[in-house]
């Protein structure tokens, strides 16, 4: 039996309860591929599953949501993937190794413009875009988005496949150089939020009532904040809360504006969802990936052994972009 080099971790903690372990190489079974991992997307829901955030049932205890590389094996009855192809996957768990399984359906062919390390980096957020940004949000050409943590490797890449569909974007971050980075992608509005209000600045700036979508991931006061800069029938979009999950709004505001405010989670959802998901990210946003048109900000990659450096980098909020862990396997 094949073995691989797998990260988990034993006891909930901080990055250092994190280590590589030595497991037999899985074979796919009905619906799935088996992929020689290149790299893998390192994600703020892999600290949250380190520090003790339940997974869902039936989960592996190997870390990483999302992973890139070649199709090794496939499992009885696959027709679309060979062996060889090249392909990023969404999973429930099992990215942070060589070798991970991955649902057939959940997986993205890599344009061959794209390279594996960028491809690591894409499933967990173009997933995640296109439901909450275009579906819930409804984002549409000529609109004004607000992005919270633009720095980050969603943020980032919100910005882009935002820029690309043709809205005007607001963004936050936390210092100077995250700041000119936002700048440097070509955010029309970039906001220090530690030294400017960010409402006075859209107000100042863009006018009153001006954010027809919201990309929020701080949650707490931000969003009543978030509310008074929204346009009539704005969408506010919550993907996270690291300012506190207990909010308190003016539902007269909510009323009198016709603000839709709504919100939603990946990992849970039913693996018919993620196929859905999967069609319209392939026809919708990997086109705009082919033609470079956009492209993931990579921050920082590290050798798989290293997932805890990876993990403090992310701990800090020192990124911008994304970080990635890669492997001796890869092939690009």
């Amino acid at each position: 039996m094949q073995r691989m080099t797998a990260i988990i971790a034993e006891q909930y903690g901080p990055p250092e309860v994190l280590h590589s372990v030595t497991r037999d190489i899985p074979s796919p079974g009905v619906g799935e591929l088996l992929i020689k991992v290149a790299a893998a997307g390192v994600n703020r829901p892999d600290l949250m599953q380190r520090g003790g955030m339940p997974t869902p049932p039936g989960t592996t205890d190997i870390f990483g949501l999302e992973a890139s590389g070649l199709v090794e094996a496939v499992g009885p009855g696959e027709t679309i993937w060979k062996v060889g192809d090249r392909v990023m996957a969404l999973l429930n768990g099992g990215g942070y190794a060589t070798h991970c399984l991955a649902i057939a359906d959940h997986c993205l062919r890599v344009p061959e413009q794209i390279s594996l390390i960028e491809a690591a980096a894409l499933p967990e957020a173009l997933f995640t875009l296109w439901h909450n940004l275009y579906e819930r949000g409804r984002l549409a050409p000529g609109d004004n988005l607000l992005i919270h943590g633009g720095a980050s490797g969603l943020g980032t890449l919100a910005i882009a496949l935002a820029k690309a569909t043709g809205a005007r974007v607001a963004a936050t971050a936390g210092n100077t150089e995250k700041v000119a980075a936002l700048r440097d992608m070509g955010v029309d509005l970039a906001i220090n939020y530690r030294e400017q209000e960010y409402v006075s600045v859209i107000n100042e700036t863009w006018g009153a009532n001006a954010i027809h979508v919201v990309l929020d991931t701080v949650g707490g006061d931000y969003i009543s904040r978030n509310l008074e800069v929204m346009a009539p029938e704005g969408r506010h979009v919550s993907l996270s809360f690291f300012a506190g999950a207990e909010v308190s709004l003016s539902l007269p505001t909510v009323m009198r504006k016709g603000l839709t405010l709504t919100s939603s989670t990946l990992r849970p959802k039913s693996r018919h969802e993620k196929t859905r998901l999967a069609q319209l990210v392939t026809h919708h946003l990997l086109p705009l990936l082919a033609s470079r048109r956009v492209s993931p900000v990579i921050y920082q990659t590290f050798p798989l052994e290293s997932a805890v450096d990876a993990h403090h980098v992310l701990e800090k909020n020192s990124n911008i972009g994304k970080v990635v862990l890669i492997t001796n396997t890869r092939e690009d």
